[in-house]
């Protein structure tokens, strides 16, 4: 008889280990920074920091499940509602930007401060 759901407690991680995890979420996160610290366009850098809110992400769940406990995926809720809020705000000062300036150079943020 085929059985849908779980019957005991999870076994613990094998194949990929928690090493590999981290290091893929290291490398998104070095790649994230570079592009965040070398870009000038305002999108790009945005998409970079989501980049890293992942890559934190990928972290916190690789670590819960190497404990075998669900709090890695209740912080990644809570990562993810922050990154939706930063995505949101920062669309709209994108968009101000853009009305004011006509360019998403980071530069032109400068010339906003008064």
């Amino acid at each position: 008889m085929l059985t849908l759901a779980q019957t005991g407690f999870p076994d613990a991680m094998h194949g990929l280990t928690l090493a590999h995890y981290l290091f893929v979420s290291a490398l998104l996160f070095v790649i994230g920074l570079i592009g965040f610290i070398t870009r000038r366009n305002l999108i790009i850098m945005f998409l970079c920091t989501e980049l890293m809110f992942q890559a934190a992400g990928l972290a916190l769940v690789a670590f819960g499940r190497y404990h075998l406990n669900f709090e890695g995926q209740t912080f990644v809720i809570f990562v993810l509602t922050v990154a939706a809020a930063e995505a949101a705000m920062a669309l709209a000062l994108v968009v101000l930007l853009f009305r004011r300036k006509e360019s998403l150079s980071a530069e032109e943020w400068a010339e906003l401060k008064g």
